[in-house]
């Protein structure tokens, strides 16, 4: 059993920055690929990126690609997302998942096993 706790959604204007936090709790991660969706207003959740428990490993969307940069630092049982360049299509809530699949399933939102609750991201132009 897995908690996470996201953190640094806010306000930001098109064409800045962003670094978005998620904290684990409950139980070590050990080997769980970890990663982000999101859901923007009127739409269905989208997966963004995952990475492998190393950190040597990560996966994209398309629309995020050479944008957003996922990481992890193990040793604070947390994630990150750093977001850059970002857009008025980035605006959603952003969701930390955790125990999933590296590759195209991780895009499948049935195959994570663990999820927060979101932090909201939004974009002006």
């Amino acid at each position: 059993q897995v908690q996470l706790v996201e953190s640094g959604g806010r306000l930001v204007q098109a064409g800045g920055s962003l670094r978005l936090s998620c904290a684990a709790s409950g139980r070590t991660l050990r080997n769980y690929v970890m990663g982000w969706f999101r859901r923007a207003p009127g739409k269905e959740r989208e997966f963004v990126a995952a990475i492998t428990w190393s950190g040597a490993s990560t996966y994209y969307a398309d629309s995020v690609k050479g944008r957003f940069i996922i990481a992890r630092d193990n040793a604070k049982n947390t994630v990150y997302l750093q977001m850059s360049s970002l857009k008025p299509e980035d605006t959603a809530v952003y969701s930390c998942v955790a125990d999933g699949l590296l590759g195209a399933q991780a895009m499948d939102p049935g195959t994570w096993n663990y999820w927060g609750q979101g932090t909201q991201v939004t974009v002006s132009s």
